[in-house]
């Protein structure tokens, strides 16, 4: 490839080249800028500037150097004019030079820049102190930067070059540069991201497998959005012996609901006589009773006068609220069984009650498919919610805002979520599902008259697990019927679960796999209807309310059964599993 004749721009930048070959034609170039500027204008003086252009104002100024490629002495020239100002020469930073006679195409060494064409301003600005380099109004390739040392200059000259690239490029070349730098810098995020979180879920469940509730045979199940795959309990219940289950007797009719207190110490039941009792669990005597009234007495007697369907005590062990068929919510000083408080507002039998765990707000559900809302405190209605298409059987909560139903026929299970104002609506039972209880805030079990027993989850519309017949079947043939699941309970926070039906037995089941499967553990001998069931705070014991008829009605009648509390110890093997 031939020479090229370097050329002077517009502004007075002279390209010079490092290959020999453009020697003459850049001495005439030399000459030619000397004829235009023949003297420095006033007020600007001349000064030596840096190692590469000292005593450049002569144009044999020069060094030796080498071709890269093939090692031929050539000259590397570094002329300045004799007109150059303080920062006059600076390094070119486009590589525009000549090839050598081996093909190598030589660097451009410097630019070379006349005061004479800057504007008057700019010339006074180059004979001051000013350490700034000046720029030229033309464009960024004609930008000029100081130049104090040959250590400066390679950077500078690097710094130029990438300027110049990025000018090169197109639009869309600069845009898929862009897009692969943003998905970069995303990738880099989400990774580390994703170790962080792997880092504190495996920190969490560590914890989480090595804390045990106190007094508790079972490890911590799945909280706080960890799961595991399988966590066995930590020391595995046993059979109960017959002769430790302990009856409370005082119900003249069949015991329909009970709660245990938060310290385990006291058990408050109620029954269709529409009495309350408190008892004492550690003697097993009565504490104070509150005696149910006759049906059109409610003007003069303080206390029930029909069937108490359900009732719930407040984690502070400090009201107590009952619920019955005259559509009234009561609520209790549960230390002294003292009535405080009377919510009317339902249109049909209230048949749950729960209060929210660390508060005293209270939820009630009613056969009139409503639940609503009251804040026990201030004596205040709150709110009503509306969803069910069927009588609600059974409402229970925890400390989240919101609380879980089952809808009887309607074939639903639903979770209220009070503040978002919204319900998640839950199907699987195939017939009416009669009571439901919370495992912890993620997971609960429901139990129905078609004999079979669900475990959920709230992230699912259908059951984890469904164990039908879960109490086997009674009748000949075709004939048969399963046994109605009449109470359910679950160890909260844990992986027992309990279920209570009609056919003389308790049953005691274990959730495995993060609650998708049941096995069961062991059966309990109970005579008669089990219409509530309650597992203490605890876990030492079981409570079990039973009766000779089922808490909603009467289509049976179990003679042989006693209407009581039945307190089932739980006993452990002390064998910790591997």
């Amino acid at each position: 490839m031939g020479s090229r004749t370097p050329r002077v721009s517009m502004s007075g930048t002279l390209t010079v080249f490092r290959c020999k070959q453009n020697k003459t034609a850049f001495q005439q170039l030399i000459e030619q800028v000397k004829g235009r500027h023949q003297s420095t204008p006033a007020g600007v003086k001349a000064e030596p500037d840096d190692e590469d252009h000292r005593g450049a104002a002569e144009p044999g100024n020069q060094r030796e150097s080498q071709c890269p490629e093939c090692a031929d002495p050539f000259k590397r020239l570094t002329v300045c004019s004799s007109t150059r100002t303080t920062r006059g020469a600076v390094r070119s930073l486009q590589p525009t030079g000549a090839p050598c006679q081996c093909g190598y195409r030589g660097r451009p060494v410097g630019f070379l820049q006349s005061s004479s064409l800057l504007p008057v301003h700019q010339q006074l600005a180059v004979s001051g102190d000013a350490k700034r380099p000046l720029k030229t109004p033309t464009s960024r390739l004609n930008e000029e930067i100081s130049s104090d040392s040959d250590s400066e200059s390679p950077q500078v000259g690097k710094k130029q070059r990438n300027e110049d690239e990025e000018i090169e490029e197109t639009a869309q070349e600069k845009k898929l540069r862009l897009a692969k730098i943003y998905l970069d810098q995303l990738r880099e995020e989400e990774t580390e991201k994703a170790e962080e979180d792997a880092f504190e879920t495996d920190l969490i469940a560590g914890r989480l497998q090595d804390d045990v509730i106190p007094g508790v045979t079972f490890r911590l199940p799945a909280l706080c959005g960890v799961s595991f795959t399988d966590w066995p309990p930590v020391l595995q219940f046993q059979p109960p012996d017959v002769a430790d289950v302990r009856l409370l007797k005082g119900h003249k009719l069949p015991v329909t609901c009970l709660v245990i207190s938060p310290d385990d110490k006291h058990i408050f039941s109620s029954s269709k006589d529409c009495s309350i009792i408190k008892w004492d669990v550690e003697t097993g005597k009565k504490v104070c009773t509150v005696p149910g009234g006759r049906k059109g007495t409610e003007d003069r007697h303080v206390g029930h006068t029909a069937h108490v369907l359900c009732m719930a005590l407040s984690s502070d062990g400090k009201y107590l609220a009952t619920g019955d068929r005259n559509k009234l919510v009561m609520i209790w000083d549960a230390a002294t069984c003292r009535h405080l408080y009377t919510f009317p507002g339902h249109r049909d039998a209230v048949s749950g009650l729960s209060f929210r765990r660390g508060t005293h707000q209270l939820y009630s559900a009613s056969h009139d498919r409503s639940v609503k809302v009251w804040n026990v405190d201030e004596n205040a209605y709150v709110e009503t919610l509306f969803g069910h298409q069927d009588v609600i059987t059974g409402l229970d909560s925890l400390s989240r805002e919101r609380c879980v139903t089952a809808g009887g026929r309607d074939g639903t299970v639903r979770v209220w979520k009070i503040a978002e104002e919204s319900q998640l609506v839950f199907h699987g039972h195939g017939g009416s599902i009669d009571c439901v209880q919370l495992i912890n805030e993620e997971h609960m079990v429901t139990g129905a008259d078609d004999g079979s027993v669900a475990v959920w989850s709230v992230n699912r519309k259908k059951p984890l697990v469904t164990i039908k017949q879960a109490h086997g079947c009674y009748g000949d043939g075709a004939l048969a019927q399963p046994y109605w699941i009449c109470s359910m309970a679950a160890l909260q926070n844990g992986d027992a679960v309990a279920s209570g039906s009609h056919d003389s037995k308790v049953q005691l089941w274990r959730c495995s796999e993060g609650f998708r499967s049941m096995e069961p553990l062991f059966s309990i001998p109970l005579v008669g209807f089990v219409n509530s069931l309650k597992f203490s705070n605890s876990g030492k014991f079981l409570a079990a309310g039973v009766g000779q008829e089922h808490r909603l009605g009467r289509w049976w009648r179990k003679k042989d059964a006693k209407n009581g509390i039945y307190i089932i110890p739980l006993k452990k093997d002390g064998q910790e599993r591997a």
